[in-house]
């Protein structure tokens, strides 16, 4: 990179002074259940395991929906011969690959954006190729693999309005670092329009990988248990919840058991350490609540049962008569609805979904997703789905429809990803 735009150097030197402090933000997100303590010295760079020989890939996605939608290209690659590092920043994303990823992958903890940190990140893994799913755009790590020779490719790339004016605010900023992109491969036009605006040299509408993701999975032994366990109740699940949607999963429970007394409540919160305040909370209300940790299927006077087992939604979408994405509610961005939608569960959702808005845009446009805007609003859609089975199937084919008429991003990457891989083949020569 030359000609280094005054703000990348402020970055650089306010980033370089900040990490004294490190340490303590580390300390205090994993009191809160953010870091997973025997391992927070990856977040500083420092790597648990040497690095393979041969040619490694390095791929980066933010959280669990970012990782799960790269899953089919880290397999892809490690069928090709490459060892694949795969770095996440959550504790619930690296439970999630910790069950997922195929072999010839792992997973380290991404380290923070300061030089120090990621020159010792990279010089311990060498990689050959950098792939960084959606938004994941963080100045410290572009400028280094630019200056390594390392191609950076933007999987799944994302920009929305909001970041795109915030970006233009500091217009030859955005062209340094986006020019440091090999190739930006796009969920949308509007993506692809917003990023070659602020400077990515070469973009390319792929599509969104989370199309092409796998179904989440479930153990069947256990499904088979909790078949058994819930036959003949009305189910439904509030998913990825934050905050006050674990009291307004609450709440419409209580709304709707007075019709079904046997109504039984699955609520998954976003983030698994927050169970326990989930369950008093519940049993405040005078809700029996039993968390999955406990290792117990619900029993036939559990009212509320709290997933706080990570890698088992797939299981509760499977359950469930109707699911509630969370984050959509309040003004969170919303989550993933393919998921559900690949499970064939009705899916509901709040107005707050700018995070995903051209996929809730499609389903709630071909029937396939339900909208509502607050509590009252969601138990009465509930209520509609718990009642009248028709409803519910007619949502999912709609659905399910949306999911086939989107998919292929995946078939689209990997072409645009192959160049890089043959000219490591014919290097190796």
């Amino acid at each position: 990179m030359t000609g280094t735009p005054l703000t990348l150097r402020l970055y650089r030197a306010a980033m370089s002074l900040a990490e004294p402090f490190a340490p303590l933000l580390l300390a205090a997100r994993r009191r809160r259940g953010k870091e997973d303590g025997e391992r927070i010295a990856e977040r500083r760079g420092v790597a648990n395991t040497p690095r393979p020989a041969g040619r490694l890939a390095w791929l980066h996605g933010a959280s669990v929906g970012e990782t799960i939608s790269i899953l089919p290209i880290i397999e892809r690659l490690t069928q090709r011969g490459f060892t694949v590092l795969v770095t996440s920043g959550t504790v619930t994303s690296a439970g999630v690959l910790a069950e997922r990823l195929p072999p010839g992958a792992f997973h380290q903890f991404a380290p923070l954006d300061t030089p120090r940190y990621i020159r010792r990140f990279l010089d311990h893994w060498q990689p050959d190729l950098a792939l960084v799913a959606e938004s994941e755009l963080w100045p410290n790590m572009i400028v280094a693999l630019e200056k390594r020779g390392v191609p950076l490719i933007l999987v799944n790339g994302r920009m929305s309005e909001r970041s795109f004016r915030r970006w233009q605010r500091a217009p030859k900023t955005a062209r340094a670092l986006l020019g440091c992109i090999d190739v930006a491969l796009t969920q949308t036009p509007a993506d692809a329009e917003r990023l070659a605006r602020l400077g990515a040299p070469r973009v390319t509408i792929a599509g969104n990988l989370k199309f092409d993701a796998p179904a989440p999975p479930a153990d069947t032994q256990t499904l088979a248990l909790m078949q058994g366990q819930v036959s003949g109740r009305p189910v439904w699940l509030a998913a990825s919840t934050h905050g006050v949607e674990d009291e307004i999963a609450c709440y419409v429970h209580m709304q709707l058991k007075e019709r079904w007394p046997d109504l039984l409540t699955f609520i998954a919160p976003r983030h698994p350490h927050r169970a326990e305040d989930v369950a008093r909370m519940a049993e405040e209300e005078g809700l029996e609540a039993m968390l999955r940790s406990e290792g117990y299927a619900p029993g036939s006077a559990t009212e509320i049962y709290i997933v706080d087992v990570m890698g088992e939604l797939g299981l509760y979408f499977r359950l469930a008569q109707a699911a509630f994405i969370g984050g959509s509610l309040l003004n969170h961005g919303g989550h993933n609805p393919i998921e559900p939608a690949k499970l064939r569960t009705p899916i509901l959702h709040g107005p707050h979904v700018h995070n995903f808005n051209d996929v809730y845009a499609a389903f709630d446009g071909a029937g396939g997703a339900m909208p509502v805007t607050d509590a009252d609003e969601l138990a009465e859609a509930v209520s509609v789905l718990l009642q009248d089975a028709a409803r519910g199937r007619d949502m999912t084919r709609a659905a399910a429809s949306v999911v086939d008429r989107y998919g292929g991003a995946l078939e689209r990457t990997l072409q645009a990803i192959e160049p890089y891989i043959l000219q490591m083949e014919l290097e190796r020569l």
